[in-house]
């Protein structure tokens, strides 16, 4: 079972979602960073549950722990190791779920493929899981954020309405991080309709990327490009990924989508930052699908472990909107992607000298 992320910069996470916690054990990182605790501390603040209406009610601190790795608050170049207890699990909720596969969820190829019955919370499926990555990425924006390079997310079109502009600014203050104030309350009113009637929504969360050089990524089979999809699909609930323009690319002539240059630079960035697999000093501008959370009261038709037919209704604490969580997580991703091709870099640099 995959759990190990990137090259030069190796991140492995362990724990299920109603084990006695989670972790993350980065490898990589050079010596002497400042390696904030309050800093990580406000990034899993921002993924975790129980803030509003619009995210799960399961109330977690996610307070982290670090083990290993730092000392007097800079980093050793050893592993670093951090910890995420579990302690407002509900597995009780989950008992009446234990031989039937769950619409939409992972329970049914994690049998086919493991022989593995259905696990509390999904286990390793889980969303709990990115609590893990949101602390890795934190580590890797140690080594990103002095360089000039920061990082944004969104919430940009809930069930089918979408922003018709970008305020970052604003998103922070959204309980659904809604990226136009003058849309947030009809989106917020969606899903809480949706939730009413014990179902859920699906949206799309744009991520963005400023201050990343000219020069990092590796074509032709790991492409800067195809490193950040492959990191965003591998969030839960993630079905879709496009980079600059997307498919509104495939409705343009080359003269329209081309993105020209002057001697000042480029003249629009319909690349997303991306060419060739390289990255192009501009920002990196991508927009991720998010799925319906899977987990909805309604009456639901399945099987169970049996091949029998059943029906099932879901309880338990569930988000009714992935996207407002899935942004945090998906920054990470995005940090953990770049600083691992920051130090591929590096070492390309060193091995030419």
């Amino acid at each position: 079972m995959s759990s190990v992320f990137g090259k030069q910069l190796k991140v492995s996470t362990f724990g299920e979602s109603h084990g006695p916690a989670l972790g993350v054990l980065v490898d990589g990182l050079p010596a002497g960073l400042l390696i904030d605790q309050k800093r990580i501390q406000r990034e899993m603040d921002r993924r975790r549950p129980g803030g509003s209406a619009m995210v799960s009610a399961r109330k977690e601190a996610d307070q982290v722990e670090i083990l290993s790795g730092v000392s007097q608050g800079k980093s050793l170049g050893s592993p670093i190791a951090l910890l995420v207890r579990n302690k407002n699990a509900r597995s009780k909720d989950y008992r009446d779920l234990a031989e039937v596969f769950r619409p939409g969820h992972a329970d049914f190829t994690y049998f086919q493929k493991y022989g593995i019955p259905p696990q509390p919370g999904g286990g390793r499926a889980s969303g709990r899981e990115t609590a893990a990555r949101v602390a890795a990425g934190a580590l890797a924006r140690a080594l990103l954020e002095p360089m000039g390079i920061a990082f944004f997310s969104c919430t940009v079109a809930v069930g089918g309405i979408k922003a018709r502009k970008i305020d970052y600014e604003f998103s922070h203050t959204d309980p659904l991080h809604a990226a136009d104030p003058d849309l947030a309350r009809a989106m917020g009113e969606k899903v809480l309709a949706a939730r009413e009637k014990g179902d859920s929504v699906g949206g799309v969360v744009q991520v963005e990327v400023r201050g990343a050089p000219a020069g990092w990524g590796d074509p032709v089979f790991d492409k800067l490009d195809a490193a950040l999809a492959g990191a965003w699909f591998s969030i839960g609930g993630v079905k879709g990924v496009e980079i600059g323009s997307g498919f509104e690319a495939a409705a343009r002539l080359g003269s329209e989508n081309n993105d020209q240059m002057d001697e000042n630079g480029f003249l629009s960035n319909h690349a997303g930052g991306i060419l060739g697999g390289i990255s192009s000093g501009q920002s990196l501008l991508a927009r991720l699908a998010v799925k319906p959370t899977p987990s909805i009261s309604r009456p639901q038709s399945t099987r169970d472990l049996s091949g029998r037919q059943r029906e099932i209704e879901i309880k338990g604490r569930h988000d009714p909107c992935l996207c407002p969580r899935v942004g945090p997580v998906a920054e990470a991703m995005a940090a953990l992607v770049l600083a691992d091709a920051c130090l591929c870099q590096r070492a390309l640099q060193g091995e030419s000298r």
